[in-house]
């Protein structure tokens, strides 16, 4: 029975190469993922060894506010020079250096523009010195206030050299000019450590333009005597100087900063996983149809199977024995891919972030187990029910000529009904927030039973949609065979358009949510905000870009400009309670731009010792105009200010306000956006050039009118959807194999009937429009299912979201359109092999074919 399942196997290698195809895909993904994130944990291991590798205990103040990776840069408390000298005093010290390294110093390139980076920091520090890891390679190191040496990362990136006069923008204060007169590298002959970009000054002016203080420092970093271990040393420091500091080794935070990446890295490993598990439920669909149809053309070979002994197991083992080994050969090519494709990935993310060395491509166990434990799984699970059905093959079959007959609907249209009823009640028990901790699960899990419902109840629609999309082709002969062909099989039809529909469906309802959720946004905004020019950058970093108040003021002075308003942010603990708080230079922009309405108390007017309170969040903390509320900020201490006013909450503003006074203790100091009201008849074209002239010392903003800056708010939200539409192609490809392969069994399954209509007269051109007909009836079939299945499901969503302010239902009538249009051109594509091959076939010896 074995040898009989393998000479099977190698009989129909093309049919089950399409269908193993669809695996090694799903498995690419699989396997990608855990190498990329791999290969990106050992390279972020390495650069953080290399980091601490002449630290061997480090000594920081605790932060006034723990700030997450996805919230921005933590803003550390100073360290005074007294702490050091304390340090220094400590038995088994050897050295204690105070050290200035925070997030936010840019260098202006020779193009004017600041030189980015998309995830490595950009550290503004104090030069101490050289070491065996760092080495002057141009110059000498800093001596007056308006000098610097860069490394040689940002030298290259920026296109500067020795002795150019920059540009140095900080967090603290407006653009400074200063002379390079150093560039240095790292052991190794590396450029920077993981591609940060480095700029070291003078220690008073690093303190100035990092920390806002003198004689203070961001840490303390301590080298031990000889024969003293690390973490002894630790504990002693640590007792020295007291709990308001946190004392590590180097090699603890070696690892505690790696971790923190590689837990960023998880997230995005779990967003590859998730688009592999569609490309494979994808490809279960092609799977089993692949198997149905192979099942069906051997019945008569099945039957005489069990007429000569073979049992029921013996069957069922038969096919899926030739599932394993597609699942297994599969599963090898899909490995091997994957490790194509998380190299290539690495790679791109190093160069995105700046040239990262990368450590070596690695294999680890979780890919290896991933990719055929996927593989194996995901082939045998859908080849059981073609292999069940070939079980129940009557061995009378073999003496006759056998055609397997339709069978009724019933069954599989129940099912298809109760399995539709769970996923829609897992959507809206997710979607109504009434699933707790599992909001996310739930709503996969509602979606996955949905595309499952909706597929098993294909088959009941497929004839009289089928028929009715193939009357567009009826006019011709060709066009008549090909719609009745591609209705001639209701389950086979519905299992390779299901395909296709999950897909597309994807792809409708997320562009429907974020459509939705863009138009709703830029819909409000222009109710909401009453301002004709905006003052704003594009974030790139942990922190967004923000400019000179000296604008604010100057901007104000302008001919034609009635009301300026500058917008500061930052994260504190109000009340004991992490809140998001702004403070803005002119408080009558809440109801003068911002359109915001007084519940209580006044808020057109803020003292230095009041604050405001939006109205959801007053009622949530429990306040009320007259209370006292303690703040404390990224910097500075504690301080109480009384509720002055409450206003109605809306999306444009901010939780709490401040006084403008309170900005000089937040993270940033300087605005980050602006916001001009024009008086009535002022032109916008005549204002907004001499804006930008007052911003030229600050390139990381811009001046744009109302309508461009919500363009610009919401344009993150198209490259999130094309970035969605990239990774989904990757299932669509697959529902295209689905269709080749289903239309190439079904030419040999028809070899006969084929001969038969070419005897007759029909033409070879003829013989390829029956099949292209066919194959676009299909396709066409699939993407309708999948734009109507996702357009449900985007409403769904958005619906759900009305409370969050998306209350624009937009459908995307034209992408709907041009996915229709791409479904027909995918039939026409997925035609060409299958048609060839028909119309190839000989006449005479497909007349006898059996």
């Amino acid at each position: 029975m074995i040898r009989a399942t393998l000479k099977s196997l190698l009989a129909r290698k093309l049919r089950l190469f399409l269908s193993g195809l669809a695996v090694v895909l799903g498995v690419m993904f699989v396997s990608g993922a855990f190498v990329l994130t791999d290969t990106l944990g050992r390279t972020f291991d390495a650069i953080f060894a290399d980091a601490y590798e002449g630290v061997d205990v480090n000594v920081a103040a605790k932060p006034k506010i723990a700030v997450s990776e996805m919230e921005g840069e933590q803003t550390a408390a100073p360290v005074p020079a007294a702490a050091v000298d304390k340090v220094r005093a400590v038995p088994g010290v050897a050295t204690a250096t105070g050290v200035v390294a925070a997030d936010g110093a840019r260098l202006i390139g020779s193009n004017g523009k600041a030189v980015a980076s998309f995830g490595p920091p950009q550290l503004g520090e104090n030069w101490t010195g050289e070491s065996e890891q760092l080495r002057l390679r141009e110059g000498h190191e800093p001596r007056a206030d308006d000098e610097i040496v860069i490394n040689q990362g940002l030298a290259t990136a920026g296109k500067v050299k020795l002795g150019d006069r920059v540009g140095v923008l900080t967090p603290l204060e407006p653009k400074q000019d200063f002379t390079i007169v150093g560039i240095f590298g790292y052991s190794g002959g590396r450029d920077s450590i993981g591609g940060s970009n480095e700029i070291m000054f003078t220690t008073p002016t690093a303190q100035r333009l990092m920390l806002g203080e003198p004689n203070t420092f961001n840490s303390v970093t301590v080298k031990a005597a000889g024969g003293v271990t690390d973490e002894s040393l630790r504990d002693a420091v640590a007792a020295a100087v007291g709990d308001g500091y946190v004392v590590k080794t180097g090699e603890q935070l070696s690892t505690e900063a790696a971790q923190g990446f590689k837990e960023a890295l998880s997230f995005f490993n779990r967003i590859l996983l998730g688009f592999a598990a569609v490309a494979l439920l994808v490809g279960t669909f092609l799977i089993l149809n692949t198997f149905s149809i192979i099942v069906a053309q051997r019945t008569r070979e099945l039957a005489l199977m069990r007429a000569v002994g073979a049992s029921r197991r013996q069957i069922i083992g038969s096919v899926v024995l030739e599932a394993i080994a597609v699942g297994l050969i599969a599963s090898v090519f899909g490995l091997a891919a994957g490790i194509g494709i998380g190299a290539l990935l690495a790679w791109a993310f190093g160069n995105l972030a700046g040239g990262l060395t990368l450590a070596g491509i690695g294999v680890p166990a979780a890919a290896v187990i991933g990719a055929f434990a996927v593989g194996l799984v995901i082939t045998v699970v859908a080849a059981l029910l073609p292999a069940l059905r070939a079980s129940r093959i009557p061995p009378i079959a073999a003496m006759q000529d056998v055609a397997t007959p339709d069978r009724p609907l019933t069954r599989i249209t129940v099912a298809g009904a109760l399995v539709t009823a769970v996923g829609a009640a897992l959507l809206f028990l997710g979607l109504s927030g009434n699933a707790g901790d599992n909001t996310l699960t739930t709503i996969l899990a509602g979606v996955l039973f949905a595309f499952i419902g909706v597929a098993l109840l294909t088959p009941l629609i497929s004839r009289p949609v089928v028929s009715l999309l193939g009357a567009i082709f009826a006019w011709s002969v060709p066009g008549k065979l090909g719609r009745l062909n591609s209705g001639r099989n209701p389950r086979r039809t519905a299992i390779t358009a299901a395909a296709l529909m999950v897909g597309i469906a994807l792809v409708t309802g997320v562009t429907v949510i974020l459509d939705s959720a863009k138009g709703s946004i830029s819909a409000l905004a222009k109710d909401t905000i009453k301002a004709e020019l905006v003052i704003a950058g594009s974030q790139s970093g942990p922190r967004p870009p923000s400019f000179d108040p000296a604008v604010l003021d100057k901007a104000a002075a302008l001919p034609g400009v009635q009301l300026v308003d500058g917008e500061y942010g930052d994260m504190a603990m109000v009340n004991g309670q992490r809140t998001w708080v702004a403070a803005s230079s002119n408080v009558t922009a809440l109801e003068r731009i911002f359109g915001a309405k007084a519940t209580a108390g006044d808020i057109s007017r803020l003292g230095p010792d009041q604050m405001l309170f939006s109205s959801d969040t007053a009622k949530s903390r429990g306040v009320s105009v007259g209370s006292t509320v303690n703040v404390q900020l990224s910097r500075g201490e504690a301080r109480s200010y009384t509720v002055s006013g409450i206003y109605q909450s809306s999306q444009f503003t901010n939780p709490v306000v401040l006084p403008p006074q309170a900005a000089r203790d937040f993270a940033i100091p300087q605005p980050i956006q602006g916001y001009l009201q024009l008086a009535p008849g002022t032109r916008v074209a005549d204002v907004q050039p001499q804006v930008e002239r007052l911003l030229a010392d600050s390139p990381e903003v811009s001046v744009a009118d109302r309508d461009a800056f919500i363009k610009q708010q919401t344009g993150s939200l198209d490259g999130l959807l094309q970035m969605i539409q990239i990774l989904l192609a990757l299932a669509i490809v697959i529902a295209v194999l689905g269709i080749v392969n289903t239309l190439a069994l079904s030419v040999l399954e028809r070899t006969r009937e084929l001969g038969l209509l070419r005897a007759i007269g029909l033409r070879r051109a003829q013989t390829m429009r029956m099949i292209t007909v066919e194959a676009v009836v299909i396709s066409v079939f699939g993407a309708l299912l999948g734009v109507v299945v996702g357009s449900g499901l985007g409403a769904a969503v958005v619906r759900a979201l009305k409370d969050e302010g998306i209350n624009d239902l937009i459908l995307p009538w034209g992408q709907i359109g041009v996915m229709l249009g791409l479904a027909a051109l995918i039939g026409v594509v997925a035609a060409v092999l299958p048609a060839i091959r028909a119309a190839r076939i000989n006449v005479l010896g497909a007349i006898a074919h059996e």
